[in-house]
């Protein structure tokens, strides 16, 4: 089951678990669209692996099985990429 984290780990910016501007690579690894764009170039800077769309865990699932609320927050994530 996805962590679904709260935030991007580049700008530190909410990403709530019913967010569509979410995007996770293979480790969930969590940027907003913005950076995962704009920043990283789709390229996650942890893994080099792809980043994707994070699916949106339905709201009555979300009672069952919560969101993360451990932010991870690296604001020089830019310079990981080659």
């Amino acid at each position: 089951m996805l962590e679904l984290r709260p935030s991007c780990e580049c700008c530190d910016r909410a990403l709530p678990p019913d967010s569509s501007d979410a995007m996770i690579c293979s480790y969930e690894c969590t940027w907003c669209r913005d950076c995962a764009n704009d920043v990283l170039h789709g390229v996650c800077p942890n893994c080099g692996g792809n980043v994707e769309p994070r699916p949106i865990r339905p709201s009555a699932m979300l009672a069952k099985d919560p969101a993360s609320t451990v932010r991870v927050f690296n604001p020089d994530c830019h310079a990981a990429l080659p």
